[in-house]
């Protein structure tokens, strides 16, 4: 190979967001103003910063709100052929409970709503790549798991 000749590489853009519940263990989901589909607080990471930081600033700039985040729940390989490559990371962001609830302000106009469901209504709320990604995300959590997708799907499949 010569010295002119580029070798691809993925380039994939990074994003990071965080599952939370409620105390009947619904999950949150929230309605971006950017977009026609609903999904969980998180954002695209920036310029030196990791994808755990991006999930901690991304909630409070988004939910006006700082709980504590915890443990990875999945990675998933996503590309779009519109979009590019993406990697999303999925953190535990645990149980919200009423007070913590009350406090959620948009104060970045990135949101409009919130609201708590079923996990197993997320088939007829999200997209299906979204909700893939969710319900494997929420069953690591039960099991105490991190799991690996693509496509919001298991691999090695399960």
């Amino acid at each position: 190979m010569s010295d002119q000749e580029t070798i691809p590489f993925a380039q994939a853009r990074a994003a990071a967001g965080a599952l939370f519940f409620d105390d009947s263990g619904h999950v949150m989901l929230v309605r971006p103003t950017y977009k026609s589909y609903m999904d969980i607080p998180g954002g695209y990471v920036e310029p030196g910063e990791t994808p755990y930081e991006t999930c901690v600033r991304e909630v409070r700039e988004e939910l006006s709100i700082q709980p504590a985040i915890g443990r990875l729940l999945a990675v998933d390989w996503a590309p779009l052929p519109q979009e590019g490559d993406k990697i999303l990371f999925v953190f535990d962001g645990g149980t919200l409970d009423s007070e913590a609830i009350t406090q959620i302000r948009f104060a970045d106009n990135e949101l409009s709503a919130y609201e708590f469901r079923p996990v197993d209504e997320l088939d007829s709320l999200l997209i299906e790549r979204l909700a893939r990604r969710l319900k494997a995300a929420a069953a690591a959590r039960e099991l105490g798991k991190t799991v690996y997708l693509e496509h919001g799907q298991p691999v090695p499949a399960e």
